[in-house]
Order: structure tokens, then C-alpha cells, then sequence
């Protein structure tokens, strides 16, 4: 910018004046140079009082799983394992960002023993552990909002299951070859680390496993190579995609492992226990399976792909992200099931567990999707059948697939979510349902979604008021009326 030629004297004038004040300023002791005047705002900000992060995240089923107060970016957690004495001991660095001022924050852990916890590199104010799940941690200094900081927590003791009446057991298992592997829902990964353990944090996951020399380490994501020393191995494995803690996953195991890649150079690693080479002929399928799951969801989602095979007769199998993990009965139907799930439910994770549909009608419905491209199944045929078997049990249409209760999310998903998916495709017809799954899983890749927000685009796609038909089959429980039970080339 000019000045003009008039101005500069009393410029010169100014510029005195305020460099004698300078040096005033610079004379004056310390503490009354940073004292604000009278009837200003002090820059400084204010100390955090009583800033608490909650011990639970709000899902309505579990409304103490979880914590707010920040959000976790990454989990790099460091274990020793040793299978003839059950004992672990680990350290977890659990990097966050701060979404409000903290005092005290907590994080999730089940019956394991803490004994020293760090936040920001420096020892914490105090720790202590509450009720069955709750570490309440108070940092030396209080960590700001939006801050990113480190929580480093030690901690060991004999992992156990979770017990729940309605849903079983999951979390930390022994197995029967003689290792342990952890897997479950909604609970399974603070059996053996620390965690904001709600599938609305994700985050990228990390583990570093030591074990006696003989035995090996799978878990999610990417091999990141072992080394012996003294008699022990340590296992490093990498998951940069976001995760949900419950999609978490180690196994140890004396393992037999099988490594290759899709066709694209995905990389492929399969393990299986002394025992359990039954699955590998479905296995190695995978890269078929995924192919055909491409055509119907879109790009696979993940850097890694493959298969945790147990000798054990558990009561489930669970998609545990990148490599899911097997029962000893597995069949083909499962391995299509668990890869369906690496779309609908991993990569597209519920908002809350009342939209457990999401993913359990979907992964269900892509056997049947399986069935008809690879053995020719009638889909209508097969769905006119099972509700002619149906038409009489109320306990059949009782079951609700959406917000149907705690303790009732896995119910009525696996069967009536099957039908409940093919009547919306021949309601909306194949090609909205195409660009209805396609669109799903593209827009919210690697994110949260909700029910409610299925409901909203699969409108918004087919270009229907589906109102009623969400209704009858997804909250009611009641046999939905012949309109929506026999939609489009259904209707008789």
C-alpha cells in the first residue's frame, strides 16, 4: 500500500512513540508483563475443571460400552502369550484425539489387572479399575480438545470369556488343540487389551504377539514378519483400515499356513489347526468368492484377504476384518457368509447393535445370492417355499429386524432377513437393488451407518415410498400382508 508524502512526519511521530513504549514494556518485570489490563480478556486459556470423558457411548442395548470424551485412531498393542500357563501380559498405546477437555477419561478392559498406565509419555495421575469392564485413567494434565495424545497402559492376568445369558460366550477362548483365540460380538477384544469398545470408534489396529518358540500368531491384516529369540517368536501384524474392536482378532495356534494372493495381488493368508483341514477345500474358493462378491458390493474393501480355520466345535464363526475366523464345522455357505461381511458390517459398521440387519440379513442373503449364480437356485421358488413352511408360527414372524431388542439382535436376521432382503429386490426390482447395494457400501466405506439411513436410500435409489413395506417386514412382528409378503413377480 502508498502513503502519502503529508502523513509521514506524523508517522515518524508514531513510530517513536510506540518504540519507547516497547522498551518500557521490555523494563517491566515479568509478571506484570503478562498481566491482562483491567476490562480485557486474558489469552491464556482457561484450566479444565471436572472434565470428564463418559463411561459409556449411549448404544441404547449396551449403554455403558464404550466411552466418549475422544476418538481413537489406532491401537498398537504388545503381548506375551504362553499357553502352558494361560498368563498374558501386555502393553497397549492407544493413540486418540480429544473431543473435549479431559480430566478423566475411561477405557474398556475385562477381568485383567493394570498396573501402570502413561498419557502424553508421562505416568498418570491415578488409574483405577470400576465395575467389570471400566479403567478410569486421570492424566497428569488435563489433555485439550482436539489434542492428540497417547495412552500407554500395562497390564496382564488370565484372559476369560464373557459370559452373556442371550448371546453366549465370546472373547478370549481356549482351544482345544491347546492355544487360544479371541472372537465374538458385541464383546470380545477387551478380554485381552484395552479399548473404547464401541463399533462407532474405529481405528487401525497393530499387534505385536510373542509366543513360546513352536507356536505361531494370526490375526487382521497384513504379515509384518517374526523373529526368535530366547526360546520365543514374536509376530507382527498391521491393519491400517479402521476397525471395530469386536472385528479384532488373534489366534494361536501350531498353525499350518497357506499364503497366496487374488488375482489383483491382494495377499491371502490362511491358517489352519492341527485337525481342521476340512475347511480348506472351501478356502481356496476364496479368490472365486470374492469375485462373485465384487460383482454384487463392489470393490473389495481391504489390503488383505483370508481364514482362521479352529479344531473347535464353538457355536459361531465370526468375520473378524481381513480374516475371518472358522468354526470346526464351516462349510461353503460360511466362507461366502464371512466375505460378505467384509462389505456389510466391516467396512460399513452398525451405528448401534439394534441395526445388526445391516449386517446379518445381507451376509445371509448373499448365500442365496451364491446359491443362484453358482448352482442355479429359483430364488422365488425357494422364497415361496420357506413361507409356506412359516405361514403358521408366530414365533417365526414374532422376531423383529430392526431394534428388536437386547439380547434378540441375532434371532430372526440369518432366516426371515433372508426373506425379508429378496422380497425389497422384488419390490424394487434387480437393477435398483444393484445400484441399492453398490451405492450402500460406496458411500459410507469404512464409516458407521444406520437403519433408518438404509431405509432412506434404498427410497431415495428406487425412487419408492417404501414406508409401509419397511414396516411390515423390518419393525413389525407380525406376517407382513400379501403385498409386501408377495411383491412384484412374487404376487401369485
Amino acid at each position: 500500500m502508498a502513503i502519502s508524502s503529508k502523513a509521514r512526519p506524523y508517522l515518524l511521530l508514531v513510530i517513536v512513540v510506540l518504540v519507547v513504549a516497547g522498551i518500557v514494556v521490555a523494563r517491566l518485570p515479568e509478571d506484570r508483563r503478562s498481566a491482562a489490563p483491567a476490562g480485557t480478556t486474558a489469552t491464556t486459556a482457561p484450566p479444565v475443571a471436572n472434565a470428564e470423558g463418559g463411561d459409556g457411548a449411549g448404544d441404547p442395548y449396551y449403554p455403558q460400552d464404550g466411552n466418549t470424551g475422544y476418538d481413537v485412531t489406532g491401537y498398537d498393542v504388545s503381548i506375551s502369550y504362553d499357553p502352558a500357563t494361560r498368563r498374558l501380559d501386555g502393553v497397549a498405546t492407544i493413540t486418540a484425539r480429544a473431543t473435549a477437555d479431559l480430566s478423566r477419561f475411561n477405557l474398556d478392559l475385562y477381568e485383567l489387572d493394570v498396573t501402570a498406565v502413561a498419557v502424553a509419555g508421562r505416568a498418570a495421575a491415578g488409574f483405577r479399575q470400576e465395575g467389570d469392564h471400566e479403567l478410569v485413567i486421570e492424566p497428569d494434565e488435563p489433555v485439550r480438545a482436539g489434542e492428540e495424545f497417547t495412552t500407554e497402559v500395562t497390564y496382564g492376568g488370565e484372559p476369560t470369556v464373557v459370559e452373556d445369558r442371550a448371546l453366549g460366550r465370546s472373547g478370549w477362548q481356549v482351544s482345544a488343540t491347546g492355544g487360544a483365540f479371541a472372537a465374538g460380538e458385541p464383546h470380545s477384544a477387551t478380554t485381552w487389551f484395552p479399548a473404547n469398545d464401541t463399533p462407532r470408534d474405529k481405528a487401525a489396529f497393530a499387534v505385536t504377539a510373542r509366543v513360546p518358540e513352536g507356536w505361531s500368531v494370526m490375526s487382521n491384516g497384513v504379515e509384518r514378519g517374526s523373529s526368535t529369540e530366547a526360546g520365543w517368536t514374536s509376530f507382527r501384524w498391521v491393519a491400517e483400515q479402521p476397525m471395530a474392536t469386536y472385528l479384532t482378532t488373534i489366534a494361536i495356534d501350531r498353525w499350518t499356513v497357506s499364503r497366496s494372493t487374488l488375482p489383483d495381488g491382494t495377499p491371502v493368508v490362511d491358517a489352519y489347526a492341527p485337525g481342521a483341514d476340512g475347511g480348506r477345500q472351501h478356502q481356496e474358493r476364496l479368490p472365486e468368492i470374492i469375485g462373485f462378491l465384487e460383482e454384487k458390493f463392489g470393490p473389495y474393501p481391504f489390503e488383505s484377504a483370508g481364514g482362521i480355520f479352529l479344531a473347535d466345535d464353538i457355536g459361531f464363526s465370526l468375520e473378524t476384518q481381513t480374516r475371518p475366523i472358522y468354526a470346526a464345522w464351516a462349510d461353503l455357505d460360511t466362507v461366502v457368509h464371512e466375505n460378505a461381511h467384509q462389505w456389510f458390517g466391516n467396512s460399513v459398521t452398525v451405528e448401534n447393535w439394534a441395526d445388526i440387519c445391516l449386517n446379518e440379513c445381507f451376509a445371509s442373503y448373499a448365500q442365496w445370492l451364491w446359491a443362484e449364480a453358482k448352482e442355479g437356485a429359483d430364488l422365488d421358488a425357494r422364497y415361496r417355499a420357506e413361507v409356506e413352511r412359516v405361514a403358521d408360527r408366530e414365533t417365526y414372524w414374532g422376531r423383529k429386524l430392526y431394534d428388536m431388542g437386547r439380547g434378540n439382535e441375532f434371532r430372526g436376521v440369518y432366516d426371515k432377513g433372508q426373506l425379508a432382503l429378496h422380497a425389497l429386490r422384488r419390490q424394487v426390482g434387480d437393477d435398483a437393488f444393484d445400484r441399492v447395494l453398490k451405492g450402500w457400501t460406496s458411500a459410507h466405506q469404512a464409516g458407521n451407518a444406520s437403519w433408518p439411513e438404509f431405509e432412506a436410500h434404498v427410497e431415495q435409489v428406487s425412487g419408492q415410498d417404501l414406508d409401509a413395506f419397511f414396516a411390515a417386514w423390518f419393525r413389525g412382528d407380525d406376517v407382513p400382508a400379501d403385498e409386501h409378503l408377495f411383491p412384484g413377480p412374487l404376487r401369485r
